[in-house]
């Protein structure tokens, strides 16, 4: 028994008294490769019958000891804690620590027990230039008094990192009984087969961009010249925050090529929306990170901006009544914008309405406001009704759902909130993505998966389906998500499904739903399918993005009809900014047809609007440009256009209803029988 001192960083099992990031307890299929950790079953030991190769390091005030057992298990215990914590994991020499190569991700796996919440699995690196160093916790492992396998996969081996060393760290008093080590070289993916112009392409097929992003994608937001604002702001990276440096692109998709944006203040986890005209309203960001004691959390800002696609810069508006981080954005049937929930400049629930007039051009002050004071979470989920009231779906982040009935129906000239019955698990729909099913018309809304990052229960398959035309409407119990699978295309287990989801509109009327994770930051799962709101079935199956999308990921659509997909932030603090694009199977199916004309760009409700295609065509519709976050899109939405047809001329009737397609750009599709789409072009929907 002894008393530690601050010592060097390793992988190995540690007992852990603070919070880990995340908690899963995941099994993936160990590849066909060679085992590279160093006496793995402790067969060789020394002098003092300590495993060879293998090594204790830690810290702090506790006493702690490790040894083998009578079974050839590795013993970890720790009693006394005041500080600090203990790990074994192989000795951090040439000999020792396994080697690794750069790009490449690692399954490590072990059989343990433990008696202590306060145990995870730690991981050490080692580069020329810097020599050992910590890299991450990977996750805790659940208290338990049998033996259990658990399996977990690093995120890539950064560059320059040429050993790895892991094990188990203690943080807390008790005693963690690990054996059967493994580290094994996880296989590269056989080459996939590829789709080919003209072929049936069932299931649709990505493309990994040959380039990254220059910016941590965590707001996108499709701008009416077919570019993509990109978001991050400080990046949910501190050392940025502190420097003070914020960064937002614009990324043009059919030149490849990226314009760095100036961004006067930290508009990380902001919230925005489309304006009438074609510009982005921002609104709040972050104004501090979590201090390491714990006494401050997150903190909202106040700002707000609009950025200009035609200057590709930010003006400054008015601020705010309060500071809003993780606030909802919805435009309304008039063009004004509401927003609400968030945290603001105290760390505490944002109580305040938000309401920005559209003829005055700013935020109203607190007294021009109709106030509720309700706290209604972070980035709830508010999609505009026929009527003009806000339904809030169930769909928010972080933790539990609020008091009632977690879904809910807000009349923000009256002033009144009426609960919403029947969505199911409503304390473990964080992440889940909620959307308006096209045809906008017929106002019903689907709201898919979730978890909690709390509780770090499997995220659910959960889905809910609720028709807002109905006197007193409630969610019904939908067909549950598609099963997922691991990276190798395991199942990852029974009844398990996902959160960080993605859910986007197609022009032929389908949901694509793709992207998530199991838990909290960790397990990504690669499942894809899509949801036919005719039959509100699913089919499942569609090829999946190669790239995992979890936290801090976005897909949306984009004017040629492919899905584009940036963003995943996992627990390590790492940001993966490769580029996917989804061509779904209506791209295989021949020749696509093609608007030759649009008589005007700008579109008044009620007004019948004049085009010309180059084949017949069975509808054209109009879908709202994504704005998304967190799976968060709460205005994206598919507006049928009613059609007469001449010939190659076609009559189409906009909707009279501000509401069913609030003012601003859309992009209008033609659709042929086929379900195949046109290349879309951009219209102006609003008053004369």
């Amino acid at each position: 028994m002894h008393t530690t001192k601050k010592g060097w960083l390793a992988f190995g099992a540690s007992v852990a008294a603070a919070a880990m990031l995340y908690t899963p307890l995941v099994l993936l299929p160990a590849s066909a490769a060679q085992n590279l950790m160093p006496n793995p079953g402790f067969s060789q030991v020394d002098a003092d019958g300590k495993p060879v190769c293998w090594q204790d390091y830690g810290w702090g005030e506790n006493r702690s000891d490790y040894g083998l057992t009578a079974e050839k298990a590795l013993r970890l215990t720790m009693s006394e804690r005041t500080s600090g914590d203990r790990k074994v994991m192989p000795a951090q020499n040439t000999d020792c620590a396994p080697q690794v190569a750069a790009g490449t991700q690692y399954d490590l796996s072990l059989t343990y027990r433990t008696s202590t919440p306060n145990t995870a699995i730690t991981l050490f690196k080692h580069t020329a230039e810097k020599g050992w160093e910590y890299w991450t916790d990977l996750s805790t492992l659940a208290v338990t008094g049998e033996d259990k396998q658990f399996r977990v996969r690093t995120p890539a081996i950064p560059a320059g990192v040429d050993q790895l060393s892991w094990g188990v760290t203690a943080y807390g008093d008790g005693e963690a009984v690990t054996r059967d080590y493994s580290m094994t070289a996880v296989l590269a993916d056989p080459p996939r087969k590829r789709c080919q112009a003209g072929q049936a392409c069932p299931k649709g097929q990505w493309d990994v961009l040959p380039y990254q992003s220059p910016v941590r994608g965590i707001h996108a937001v499709l701008l009416h010249t077919g570019k993509v604002l990109l978001i991050a702001g400080s990046g949910n990276d501190p050392s940025a925050f502190e420097r003070g440096s914020f960064t937002s692109a614009v990324y043009d998709p059919a030149a490849g090529t990226f314009t760095s944006v100036p961004t006067p203040s930290d508009l990380f986890c902001s919230g925005h929306t489309q304006l009438a005209d074609g510009r982005i309203l921002v609104m709040g960001g972050n104004a501090g990170y979590p201090t390491e004691d714990g006494k401050a959390n997150y903190k909202g800002l106040a700002v707000s901006y609009i950025f200009d696609p035609a200057t590709n810069s930010y003006q400054r508006t008015n601020d705010l009544t309060a500071g809003h981080w993780y606030p909802s954005a919805t435009t309304l049937g008039n063009g004004d914008v509401i927003s609400l929930g968030g945290l603001d400049e105290k760390s505490e629930g944002s109580v305040s309405v938000e309401y920005f007039s559209q003829e005055k051009g700013r935020w109203l002050a607190g007294n021009e406001i109709n106030q509720t004071w309700k706290f209604w979470g972070l980035y709830p989920s508010m999609i505009l009704t026929a009527e003009g009231k806000l339904f809030y779906t169930g769909s928010h982040v972080f933790g539990n759902g609020l008091d009632g009935t977690g879904s809910s129906l807000y009349d923000y000239g009256s002033g009144t909130i009426r609960d919403v019955e029947g969505l199911q698990d409503k304390d473990n729909r964080d992440q889940s993505m909620s959307v308006l099913l096209p045809p906008a018309q017929d106002q019903r809304v689907l709201t898919l998966g979730g978890g909690n990052i709390n509780t770090n229960v499997a995220a659910n398959r959960h889905t809910d389906i609720i028709d807002l035309k109905e006197k007193n409407p409630r969610h019904k119990p939908g067909p549950q998500l598609p099963q997922g699978h691991m990276t190798d295309g395991t199942p990852q287990g029974h009844g398990e499904g996902k959160m960080y989801l993605s859910a986007v509109i197609l022009p032929d009327g389908q949901v694509f739903e793709t992207g998530g994770g199991l838990h909290n930051r960790s397990d990504p799962v690669f499942e894809a399918s899509m949801f036919d709101p005719k039959t509100n079935t699913f089919t499942e199956g569609m090829a999946t993005d190669p790239v995992p999308r979890g936290y801090h990921s976005s897909a949306f659509l984009l004017p040629d009809g492919r899905v584009l997909a940036v963003g995943n932030n996992p627990g390590d603090g790492s940001f993966d900014q490769r580029i996917s694009v989804y061509s779904p199977s209506y791209l295989y199916k021949g020749t696509r047809s093609k608007i030759t004309s649009v008589a005007s760009k700008n579109w008044t409700y009620g007004s019948a609007q004049q085009i010309t295609v180059d084949r017949p065509v069975a509808k054209a519709v109009l879908i709202r440009p994504a704005a998304v976050t967190h799976s968060s899109d709460p205005n994206q939405r598919s507006v049928d256009l009613p059609m007469a047809v001449d010939g190659d001329r076609l009559t189409l009737t906009v909707t009279a209803n501000q509401n069913m397609a609030p003012p601003g750009w859309y992009m209008l599709f033609a659709v042929d029988a086929d379900g195949v789409p046109s290349v879309a072009e951009w219209v102006r929907v609003g008053d004369a």
